[in-house]
Order: structure tokens, then C-alpha cells, then sequence
């Protein structure tokens, strides 16, 4: 059985990284049309498409993060963008560029191997999703 405390930590850490990472995404949404010709294209779709991409991980899933919704599921496009960033966006750069978005990577990793917790809509709704149901 799930702990209050387990539970709460991970609400914490689906509110924090959302709440971190929904500016990044909602910068590059405003910043768009200077951004879109020359963002990274690491999955050969073209540059605004990928750029698209990160912008609904960083403000969609970043969402549903915080609610805790699909959880599971939002934190793969959130992995992938914080994977590109790591590995190839700031490939060529010092740790000291990449560390944040491990951090970021390091987090979405942890919710997706747990799941939400007791204290969101997947556990609402479906009554699992906290890694206890397996």
C-alpha cells in the first residue's frame, strides 16, 4: 500500500517539472516564427515541425503532468525532448548546458517508472497508475 508521503513526493514532482517546464515551451510558442527555420531536426520532419514538437511536450504534456492525466504516456514526449536536448541540441556543449535537462530527464524517467501517485486524475478515474498496479 501507498504511503501519504510517497504520495505527496509525487505530486510535487509532477506539479515542480511542469511548472518548470511549461515557460520553456510557452517561450518557443510566442518566439515561433524566429525560431521555426532554424530549430533542431533530429527526426528529419523539418525544423518548425520539430519545433512544434517540443512545444507540445513542453506546455501539452507539461499539463497533463500536473494533473496527473495519461501520465505515463505525457512523460514520453517530455523524455525525448529532454533526450535531443541532451544529445544533440547541446551535444557539442559542456556539462554545465546539458545538466538541466537531465534534471528535466531524470524526473520524467522517475514518473514514468511510478507513475502519478494516489493524488491524480489517473488514480481517480482508473484507480491505478502509481506503480503499485501492476
Amino acid at each position: 500500500m501507498r504511503t501519504t508521503g510517497l504520495n505527496l513526493g509525487l505530486l510535487v514532482l509532477r506539479l515542480g517539472l511542469a511548472a518548470m517546464m511549461f515557460p520553456h515551451g510557452w517561450m518557443k510558442w510566442e518566439g515561433r516564427e524566429a525560431m521555426a527555420a532554424n530549430f533542431p531536426d533530429p527526426f528529419n520532419v523539418g525544423p518548425q515541425n520539430s519545433l512544434y514538437l517540443a512545444i507540445f511536450a513542453e506546455v501539452a504534456c507539461s499539463g497533463l503532468l500536473a494533473i496527473g492525466f495519461l501520465t505515463r504516456l505525457a512523460c514520453i514526449p517530455l523524455i525525448v525532448t529532454m533526450c535531443v536536448a541532451i544529445f544533440i541540441a547541446h551535444g557539442a556543449d559542456p556539462w554545465a548546458k546539458k545538466e538541466l535537462a537531465a534534471m528535466y530527464l531524470t524526473g520524467y524517467a522517475t514518473l514514468f517508472l511510478t507513475g502519478p501517485g494516489a493524488i491524480s486524475l489517473d488514480w481517480l478515474l482508473w484507480g491505478r497508475g502509481g506503480g503499485d498496479d501492476e
